[in-house]
């Protein structure tokens, strides 16, 4: 064999080597969110068939939680309600509503806007971006501290006394969070409709409750309420999860809420056209 035919097999084999290198480097890019997200369906599961195979014992802490959800998230749900309700669908869709000489149905886009869609996505975000980070960061401290192993070893389950209870409140709260957000999106509306575009306020009201359906309500609610579960899952997972000591626990923090948003996104549009497809009838504005 010539060395040139040498140099060419070398070559050849190098070539492959990359290629397959390469393709195993893809594979794994691929694999690996997909093998997380089956991971956090199956953690999940067991927190859900724990709080309902054995619903007692965790409701005074679930108290607690519920306590400091609110204290924690009120002030900046209120805000930010009231803010969007005002800046996005209040003056934008002002500016639509003007143009035809009809500022006072923006009550009634508001059904669409805010009950529908900014309030709960507002919700949502409020509740993963406060709470969803400090569980991910009480639940990675105490995991890189070796608490949460200290207490297999005593014999006590870490998801029944640490993580249930936090996502029971989460869910539960989220859903009733979201009542006061939708009350402060309309009135950040109201004051766009109002104030800044001079329509009149009773007509406003009336064409909001006009359209309102009792399946907007119950249907925002439970999307919240389940909003709440995801955000309660995905941080508790990533925080029993972490590793690789203080960092480790930072990264945990900024991937749960990323991964929230996203799952949150991704529910929420499965959710709504599920909605809209089984109940036609929000769709007519009157």
């Amino acid at each position: 064999m010539t060395e040139s035919t040498k140099r060419t097999e070398h070559t050849g084999h190098s070539s492959r080597a990359a290629r397959n290198r390469a393709s195993s480097k893809w594979s794994a890019t691929v694999q690996s969110p997909v093998v997380e997200a089956g991971e956090i369906v199956r953690f999940g599961a067991r927190v859900v068939g724990s709080a309902v195979r054995h619903p007692r014992g965790y409701w005074g802490e679930v108290r607690d939680q519920m306590y400091e959800i609110v204290k924690l998230c009120w002030i900046p749900l209120v805000i930010s309600t009231v803010a969007f309700g005002y800046g996005a669908p209040g003056l934008q869709g002002l500016n639509l509503f003007s143009l035809f000489g009809i500022p006072e149905r923006l009550g009634s886009f508001f059904v669409m806007a805010s009950v529908r869609e900014f309030a709960p996505w507002i919700n949502a975000m409020v509740v993963a971006g406060v709470v969803g980070t400090a569980i991910t960061a009480d639940l990675g401290a105490r995991r890189i501290r070796e608490e949460i192993d200290a207490t297999q070893v005593l014999g006590i389950d870490p998801i029944r006394t640490l993580i249930v209870p936090r996502v029971v409140a989460l869910t539960l709260m989220t859903g009733l969070l979201v009542l006061p957000a939708l009350a402060f999106g309309v009135v950040g509306g109201y004051i766009a409709a109002v104030h800044v575009g001079g329509a009149n306020p009773s007509v406003f009201v009336d064409n909001f409750f006009v359209n309102a359906t009792t399946t907007d309500m119950w249907g925002t609610v439970v999307k919240c309420g389940l909003f709440g579960l995801i955000v309660g899952v995905v941080c508790s997972y990533k925080g029993y999860r972490a590793s690789g000591g203080p960092i480790g626990v930072g990264r945990a923090v900024n991937q749960g809420v990323v991964i929230a948003f996203v799952a949150i996104w991704i529910f929420n549009a499965v959710y709504t056209t599920i909605l809209l497809g089984l109940n036609p009838d929000m769709q007519v504005f009157r």
